[in-house]
């Protein structure tokens, strides 16, 4: 039997760090930083690059930090417009797969750090006309990381990319917004009972019902928009603890100036470094946000959820768009899987809350370690409900439809008209009627009449729609 060729060796470039010398495949812009990071850091398999504005945020910080150094002497002009020149192509997209180490890490988002700093330097060597891998001539840390730590890029970078992440997540939530205040317009006068502990409350209409979810997501848009404005102050400029050593001075100031103008963001700089350089409440607060969000949102995946219940079984009060089929077993069964997905994001967003207070809590001393997890978690949320939100519209709240006829029906026989006759009838005597409505199964207004407790035109007026909920229509007596 003839042996198979041998495979031909992928070729290699030598590369050194303190640990030692190592191989690194010869057409990678990564170098032996972000290979010792993939093997310490197999963890959760997802790279930093499933999140393309980390890679983007990276790319700009880097940029940011070439021109401030070469503003201030310290970067000559070639070798900032070469790393410059390497973070537009990476901020255009190009190279996102060079972004390799796992986006759960040790070390504080050094593997991060490292892994922007060696693909912007591999990249700036070639557009520098030089070989992959010639750090004598432009350097991954000397050069594109000068005057910066991981412990100040990485905060800057993660807030950036979560800024970008939340102004999707704003967008998409006045989507859905949008869908149920047109909802609410549609059914403005349809007629239901309000319900308070699954029992029968009050008249009111369906296109209040759907308002309040329209309204639940106006608000949040707002406390939204109130956490990301905290997470707009950045500390870079700060380097390893927040006392700004090894960084030139005006750094900090011509760094954050540069970086608003490549973002378009109103960018601040920390009043104090330290502080920010080991404080992570901006991303607790944002997270509680999320959370409450998430919370809110459940909650109306629960209530679409039983509105819809039946067909025939059910409340039945209304239809979502059938868009699977929903049993492998029983036919014609039809799922109301858009909340129900819904209702997995928020439990998630919720765990996420969770991990993301324990990270912040677990910081020691003058940094916080566990930066990593919270943007991996923090990323999860905004991009799940963000997602979540468009989807719940598209896919479920504008095909909504009332089942308007049993909606009244329900309403004309139930013992909740008696409370609007209260005030007229008195206490005791309404209950009486209620009781006995429920005990024969017939009608508030017929028995109101039979026993000439109101004249047929006064309980005309009280029974209006109107009257009960503020909705014009006919009267329910």
């Amino acid at each position: 039997m003839v042996p198979a060729p041998a495979p031909h060796p992928i070729p290699v470039r030598s590369e050194h760090d303190l640990l030692g010398d190592r191989d690194v495949p010869a057409d990678a812009y990564w170098g032996v930083h972000t290979l010792r990071a993939t093997e310490n850091f197999a963890i959760t398999g997802t790279p930093i690059s499933v999140y393309p504005l980390l890679i983007d945020a990276l790319a700009a910080v880097k940029e940011a930090a070439a021109r401030a150094n070469e503003e201030l002497g310290l970067l000559p002009a070639d070798k900032a417009d070469a790393i410059a020149g390497a973070c537009r192509e990476i901020r255009s997209g190009r190279l996102h797969d060079q972004f390799v180490v796992d986006v759960v890490q040790g070390g504080a988002g050094t593997s991060t750090n490292m892994n922007a700093n060696e693909v912007v330097a591999n990249r700036a060597l070639e557009l520098l006309g030089h070989a992959k891998g010639d750090y004598a001539r432009l350097h991954p840390n000397e050069d594109v990381n000068l005057g910066q730590s991981t412990n100040d890029v990485y905060p800057t970078a993660i807030r950036i990319a979560a800024i970008g992440a939340a102004r999707e997540l704003l967008l998409a939530m006045a989507v859905l917004q949008d869908a149920f205040a047109a909802k609410a317009l549609e059914f403005r006068e349809v007629v239901k009972m309000g319900r308070t502990q699954l029992q029968d409350a009050v008249p009111m209409t369906l296109g209040q019902e759907f308002s309040t979810y329209a309204v639940m997501l106006e608000e949040d848009r707002g406390r939204l928009a109130e956490a990301v404005e905290l997470i707009h102050e950045i500390n870079l400029g700060a380097t390893a603890i927040g006392t700004g050593l090894n960084a030139a001075p005006g750094y900090a100031e011509t760094a954050r100036r540069n970086l608003a103008e490549l973002t378009g963001l109103p960018l601040v700089t920390s009043a104090n470094l330290i502080e920010a350089t080991q404080d992570c409440g901006a991303f607790v607060q944002l997270s509680g946000v999320l959370k409450r969000i998430a919370v809110k949102l459940s909650k109306t995946c629960n209530d679409l959820r039983l509105l819809s219940s039946g067909p025939r079984a059910g409340l039945g009060e209304i239809n979502l768009p059938a868009v699977q089929a929903g049993s492998s077993i029983m036919p014609g069964k039809v799922n109301p899987v858009i909340p129900e997905v819904v209702n997995q994001v928020a439990f998630e967003v919720i765990g996420n809350d969770i991990t993301i207070t324990m990270a912040a809590e677990g910081g020691q001393l003058q940094l916080n370690a566990f930066e990593p997890v919270i943007f991996h978690a923090l990323s999860k949320s905004l991009l799940s409900l963000r997602a979540a939100c468009l989807t719940l519209a598209e896919r479920c709240v504008d095909g909504i439809t009332a089942n308007t006829e049993a909606l009244r029906a329900a309403v004309e026989n139930s013992i909740g008209l008696a409370t609007a006759l209260n005030p007229h009838l008195g206490y005791t005597a309404a209950t009486a009627i209620a009781q006995e409505a429920l005990a024969t199964g017939r009608g508030v207004a017929e028995l109101t009449l039979e026993k000439g407790l109101l004249p047929a035109h006064r309980l005309a007026e009280l029974l209006t729609p109107e009257r009960l909920t503020g909705a014009p229509g006919p009267s329910l007596a």
